[in-house]
């Protein structure tokens, strides 16, 4: 029985249309970012900008005053106050502070470059510097974003460790598990820990809290330390640790402090480890906006017929994860497989340009290797891999995404 023409117009057009999944979920991302900018700067402009009108009227009024009361004219004063800004901007205060490029300083300088926090306290002056401070960064920020990943492998590994001792105690408890049950070959028997991976949304709660007690605690030592208000500490701890780094507050900037070498040391650790467990959520609250992508872009799926439906299953990418689409991966996947005969055929039903497959078959230590090796910890156990060297060897992602869609249950193959 034919289709009806209308329903077979509209298949044919979204098989010939260039917008597959992923660059759907793409524009989709794009626009929501776009509206969130837009919303956020109308948001930002109505509470900031009153404020604004009313600072530069006072300041009007105060530099007129100025030059009345002490006869000195308006292009003088603008003149005197123009060098003031330009030391400023060299990093020299009214007040005694610390000495910027001493040790201690620099150090201070080249941990908010790598981390890219970027305060602008602190900038190089000579050319020398300036061009030194290129090639230190382009290093320096590769190896310390990759820092940040290996972070987020083993805080991943803990949590899931963790959890699953949680999960087999709760089984315990409910007479799912043996008592003298351990881990290891055992495992196999046992159908409601084969596989088990941690809920994102378990670790996105966990490594939240983790984040604001440590936020909490490093605004109660500012606060102390500084002098700051607690308001203006939790702004500064939120816009450090997501590297925003604005600079209109910096600690330890004063000429001395009170136990200075124990401040130096804890405000370098509460740093280093708010950055670390900030840059972890941000990922986790990534994977969760994906799904919601993803399930928006399920909802404008289209649905004409059954055979669009079996078409667009069979021209998903493998690594594109949608709500309600685990429990048939495994089905479309053989189907997939067995049906592709040639490189260029595959090629050209998956959407992509090229293909990595003569790669990934010749690379002897796949990304997909190392990828299931994480899991071995969570589990308890070693995993046998089987790497199809039919499959795009960057279909499970590279960096934090393929770490969050490899540990973590609602962005796993395996369920």
């Amino acid at each position: 029985m034919m289709p009806p023409r209308g329903a077979a117009g509209s298949c044919r057009r979204r098989r010939l249309a260039p917008l597959n999944e992923d660059n759907g979920r793409f524009l989709l991302l794009a626009a929501l970012i776009a509206a969130y900018l837009s919303a956020g700067a109308t948001v930002f402009s109505a509470l900031e900008s009153p404020s604004e009108a009313a600072a530069q009227l006072r300041w009007n009024r105060t530099l007129h005053n100025f030059s009345r009361i002490f006869n000195i004219s308006l292009p003088e004063l603008r003149a005197f106050l123009r060098s003031y800004e330009a030391a400023m901007a060299a990093g020299i205060r009214v007040d005694a502070l610390r000495p910027r490029w001493d040790f201690p300083g620099a150090f201070y300088f080249v941990g908010t470059v790598v981390s890219t926090i970027g305060f602008g306290m602190t900038t190089p002056a000579t050319v020398a510097g300036k061009v030194f401070l290129i090639v230190y960064g382009l290093f320096g920020c590769a190896g310390t974003i990759l820092f940040f990943n290996l972070f987020l492998e083993r805080i991943i590994s803990l949590l899931a460790f963790i959890m699953k001792a949680c999960h087999e105690r709760q089984l315990r408890r409910s007479g799912l598990l043996p008592p003298n049950f351990r881990r290891g070959p055992a495992m196999a028997g046992v159908g409601s820990l084969v596989g088990w991976k941690p809920s994102v949304y378990h670790v996105m709660l966990i490594l939240g809290i983790f984040a604001i007690t440590l936020s909490c605690c490093a605004s109660a030592m500012y606060t102390a330390v500084e002098g700051w208000n607690y308001v203006d500490s939790l702004y500064y701890c939120f816009v450090t640790f997501s590297t925003i780094g604005f600079g209109d507050l910096v600690s330890s900037q004063n000429a001395a402090y009170q136990n200075q070498g124990l401040y130096r040391f804890g405000n370098f650790i509460f740093i280093l480890m708010g950055v670390c467990c900030i840059y972890s959520l941000f990922n986790v609250i990534s994977i969760v906006i994906k799904q919601v992508l993803n399930w928006v872009l399920k909802k404008f799926e289209c649905r004409c017929c059954p055979k669009c439906h079996k078409s667009s299953a069979r021209l998903g990418r493998r690594n594109a994860i949608t709500p309600g689409a685990r429990l048939r991966r495994h089905n479309i996947s053989m189907d997939a497989d067995g049906q592709y005969d040639s490189d260029t055929e595959g090629r050209r039903l998956s959407g992509e340009m090229i293909s990595m497959r003569e790669l990934t078959a010749s690379n002897k230590v796949s990304l997909a290797i190392l990828q299931k090796q994480l899991s071995e910890t969570a589990n308890g156990y070693p995993r046998n891999v089987c790497i199809n060297t039919r499959q795009n060897g960057f279909s499970a992602g590279v960096g934090a995404l393929a770490i969050m869609n490899n540990r973590l249950a609602e962005t796993s193959d395996s369920r």
